[in-house]
């Protein structure tokens, strides 16, 4: 009987001691991504270093950090703790689960041939995406206090039922007993991310909130952590907020919405555009059957390996058959929109080219160059007969 006890009591002590390495021998690791676009140029970074100036007045005056809206604001990072494995024991996945974080670019790159490639590919078409989403009226600009409010004019961006500081808020008068300022919204709620010494703030979590404070720094500084939280869902509109202080009264929007989410193509590596993973061909025929066989011949003459997708809607179909061709049979007579709608919903390329089933291409058909304008700027193509877009 003593024997089973020892033997019990010797392994329980071992399990500990297993426990106490895995513990000890088994940091986490984090990495973070950093996916906020940029666009820069040299009046954007003026304005940066202006909203940067407006953020960081006031050093000496302290405050204090309320966790329960701080930590609904948006840290633009994503971050992957997993165990880090240093010795393997039998069953130890089993008895021990591990959280486990891999590296996507080396899991999707380890047997590509050309890793570097990728990597630079793909970083030329989120560059291009930028370009094409890249809005001026997106840069924040701050009001600098003439009136004597200072708030920012455009630029301010929430998504929907999400948090965000209003970037710039300030108030620039005379120095009197006492100073207040007022917010009022009517699509949100307003909070402060952090608290300021000898500052007044009512209507916290509410439409309409009051700060006042004798002494114009800290007011100033409080108005550095006033939040604004969106409660009314739309995926896109825009939220008017009323800031104002005695005799003066001034309007801002703040703009409620998703972003864009980037669309990256595959489109080769080569140094020369490779039309054939870049565009599709579409058309919609009816009736002109002998056309559309000229169209797919006058394209073949040049682009033989271009997908040509088409949408038909003729009472009674003929098979239209070849190397990188989609046919589509729709309903009889349901009409261009319907087979501009079914054949552009097939495209899987980063441009599509829709031309009429009585389109001929000649030697003067290039879509290199139409390739070249697309990707060289923000431009859409269309001519006679025949459209480029992305």
């Amino acid at each position: 009987m003593r024997a089973c006890h020892k033997k019990s009591l010797g392994l329980i002590v071992l399990s500990g001691l297993v426990l106490a390495l895995f513990y000890v021998w088994s940091p986490g690791t984090s990495s973070g991504v950093d996916i906020q676009p940029r666009q820069r140029s040299e009046i954007h970074e003026l304005l940066e270093r202006k909203a940067l100036n407006a953020i960081s007045d006031y050093p000496d005056i302290t405050y204090n950090i309320k966790e329960d809206v701080a930590c609904r604001l948006a840290r633009n990072t994503c971050v992957c703790l997993a165990d880090k494995e240093s010795f393997r024991l039998p069953f130890a996945n089993l008895l021990f689960p591990r959280v486990w974080a891999h590296k996507l670019d080396l899991a999707f790159l380890k047997k590509h041939p050309d890793p570097e490639g990728v990597k630079q590919h793909r970083a030329q078409e989120y560059s291009s995406f930028q370009k094409r989403s890249y809005n001026p009226a997106d840069v924040p600009i701050l009001a600098e206090a003439n009136s004597p409010l200072q708030y920012p004019t455009q630029g301010v961006e929430v998504r929907p039922l999400k948090t965000i500081i209003i970037p710039g808020l300030g108030l620039k008068e005379k120095t009197r007993p006492n100073h207040t300022v007022y917010l009022t919204a009517t699509q949100g709620t307003f909070d402060v991310a952090a608290t300021v010494g000898m500052v007044s703030v009512k209507g916290e979590g509410e439409k309409h909130m009051i700060l006042s404070s004798p002494l114009l720094s800290a007011l100033n500084k409080q108005l550095q952590f006033v939040t604004y939280t969106n409660t009314v869902f739309h995926p896109s509109t825009a939220e008017t907020v009323q800031f104002a202080t005695e005799g003066h009264q001034s309007f801002f929007t703040i703009k409620v919405g998703h972003r864009i989410i980037p669309k990256l193509y595959n489109s080769g590596y080569q140094r020369e555009y490779n039309i054939s993973a870049i565009v599709t061909i579409a058309t919609k025929t009816f009736l002109r059957y002998d056309k559309l066989k000229e169209l797919i011949d006058s394209i073949r003459q040049y682009y033989p390996t271009v997908t040509i997708v088409i949408a038909d809607d003729n009472e009674h179909p003929q098979q239209v058959t070849g190397p990188h061709i989609e046919h589509y049979i729709m309903p009889f007579g349901k009409g261009w929109f319907a087979g501009r709608n079914l054949a552009v919903s097939q495209v899987t390329t980063k441009y599509v080219l829709w031309v009429d089933d009585d389109f001929i291409f000649t030697a003067n058909t290039k879509l290199e160059n139409m390739v070249d304008i697309l990707e060289k700027t923000t431009l859409d193509l269309a001519f006679h007969g025949c459209c480029l877009l992305p």
